[in-house]
């Protein structure tokens, strides 16, 4: 598996670098923005790890690169920690956010459960064809696609997987603490912006009007669950 590490200070680029590759991984490193951007089109990576204060092209400016044309893993590490930028990260097309200081246990297991996901995503596991339609959308799960009156939607692997829970359980009225212990993978710990702001990502994409949802739909005070019935 190979990382992109975009991170201007070299001695946190070399720790996270040497420690990475303990752990079997190729790890390029990238030292500003415009390097970040030549170095992500010139080759193929399965995650990116990106500082945000970086020279030259900022770690934003960087995100939305990837994101015109990949949906591959990033996971924003900065020392950026305020509400506002976690959100803004997130809803760029983020994946994930450490606030630094961070543990090096902490990086490595956050880059192994979003590798996971993202392999499970691109259809290296599933062998298994299902397909799942609720209304006008149709869900495969054999090569994780999703058309809407048979025009293509891209969603990222977490946008997928929370489609998935909902249009697989029809009927559930699911949490934002379920959905986050479901989808990441990991102990809630009452942080609702990952969830709400890849739920506003997924109507943008999924819905005609975002602000009036038929497909995920709010039940307030309790969750979220499939508006349209299969």
């Amino acid at each position: 598996m190979r990382i992109l590490l975009v991170e201007d200070d070299l001695e946190i680029s070399m720790m996270l670098k040497e420690y990475l590759e303990t752990e079997n991984f190729e790890v390029v490193t990238a030292y500003d923005g415009r390097e970040a951007c030549e170095t992500f089109g010139a080759s193929r990576f399965d995650l990116v790890l990106l500082d945000l204060m970086i020279p030259a092209v900022s770690g934003m400016d960087v995100l939305q690169h990837i994101r015109k044309d990949s949906v591959v893993p990033v996971i924003i590490v900065s020392a950026k920690d305020s509400e506002a930028d976690k959100t803004l990260g997130l809803g760029l097309g983020a994946d994930d956010y450490i606030t630094k200081p961070f543990s090096v246990a902490e990086v490595l297991a956050r880059v192994k459960a979003n590798i996971r996901r993202s392999t499970q995503y691109n259809g290296k596991i599933s062998k298994q064809e299902e397909i799942i339609r609720a209304g006008e959308v149709e869900m495969n799960l054999s090569d994780y696609t999703v058309t809407k009156a048979g025009n293509k939607i891209d969603l990222t692997a977490k946008e997928f997987e929370i489609l998935k829970l909902l249009m697989q359980n029809p009927r559930k009225v699911y949490t934002k603490e379920q959905i986050y212990s479901l989808v990441w993978k990991d102990v809630y710990y009452g942080d609702e912006n990952a969830v709400n702001v890849h739920i506003s990502r997924l109507r943008n994409k999924l819905e005609e009007d975002a602000r009036n949802p038929r497909y995920v739909v709010t039940i307030w005070g309790i969750g979220y669950k499939l508006g349209v019935m299969p």
